[in-house]
């Protein structure tokens, strides 16, 4: 699955534009390397996402196309 389109299933960003926007802005990082929007994202890789003076790290734990707003928190775990 897409980057931008995991945070915004993941409710990470709520939204696939600013999503997007972030990602091409280099303030998304997969693994320790900035990553575009394009990025297959995998179970277990690490997203850090910087939102000005904030800094939100999480794992993926698993990738499905479609969540209900109850189980999106069960999609990654922050670090």
């Amino acid at each position: 699955m897409r980057l931008d389109k995991y945070l915004k299933v993941s409710r990470l960003i709520k939204r696939r534009t600013v999503a997007n926007e972030a990602c091409d802005a280099g303030r998304v990082s997969v693994n320790g390397k900035v990553a575009r929007a394009s990025y297959d994202v995998k179970a277990g890789d690490e997203i850090e996402i910087t939102f000005g003076n904030k800094n939100v790290k999480a794992r993926v734990l698993k990738v499905a196309e479609t969540v209900k707003k109850d189980e999106a928190a069960d999609m990654f775990e922050l670090i």
